[in-house]
């Protein structure tokens, strides 16, 4: 299965960490970020790696080259920033079947391998890992709902006034019905084409989105305290296997 990265954002939110680099080359326990999610993919066989990069694009390629541990990377611009499904939309042309979807500002320690093994197994059109954060936290992510067996059935991006505290977490996986949805949707109120509504329209035409409870844990790396907090992690669990 091939891994998509999104890498392309300008991370203004994490200045003055991101004046220089982009986001995804910010270190987390002396790595960039983006070669924690790289090993993370590399765990769960990523055949390719496919990057969207934009802002200071030329620092990632340079960094990482042409492949990692041996695993081709193939690298797609996103020009102008304009929402995850736009940058999604970049990288249509080199996916023909099932993938993974990691948000490049993300560090797990987590069950990724069980939402990929739900979609080989059970075919899902997609399948999402999801985490209860507390209420007054859900209005930074894209909030989901879910029926009885476990199937997303609403997702909100960034709302107000979130109905329930469960997010997406930044790491998914698709079957390629999501470009479909990617170019049915329509600029947001933000001005961007937001993969939460994409994802609406999957739900609406039928499709099967399971979520996957997070076991562990993951940060989402928006501010330079989520990039302490990660480190403080990383560091305790070091400790804890000496």
């Amino acid at each position: 299965m091939k891994a998509v990265v999104l890498a392309a954002g300008k991370g203004t939110r994490l200045r003055p960490l991101t004046d220089d680099k982009p986001k995804g080359m910010v270190e987390v326990d002396g790595k960039p970020i983006l070669t924690h999610c790289f090993d993370q993919l590399i765990d769960l066989d990523a055949e390719e790696l496919v990057v969207v990069v934009g802002y200071l694009k030329e620092k990632i390629i340079d960094h990482y080259g042409d492949s990692f541990e041996g695993v081709p990377i193939t690298y797609v611009e996103q020009v102008t920033q304009e929402g995850l499904a736009h940058a999604l939309l970049n990288v249509e042309e080199h996916i023909d079947d099932d993938f993974m979807l990691l948000l490049g500002d993300n560090i797990f320690n987590a069950n990724l391998a069980d939402v990929v093994r739900r979609q080989q197994e059970d075919r899902a059109d997609a399948a999402f890992l999801v985490e209860e954060v507390p209420y007054e936290e859900a209005s930074r992510y894209g909030v989901c709902d879910t029926n009885d067996y476990g199937e997303i059935t609403d997702v909100i991006e960034k709302p107000e006034d979130p109905p329930t505290n469960l997010v997406m977490t930044g790491f998914y996986t698709f079957s390629p019905a999501i470009f479909h949805a990617c170019h049915l949707v329509q600029p947001s109120n933000r001005g961007e084409y937001e993969i939460s509504e994409a994802i609406d329209l999957l739900i609406r035409s039928g499709r099967t989105i399971d979520a996957i409870g997070l076991d562990g844990w993951r940060m989402d790396i928006g501010y330079p305290e989520d990039r302490d907090e990660a480190e403080r992690r990383m560091n305790e669990e070091s400790e804890l296997t000496v």
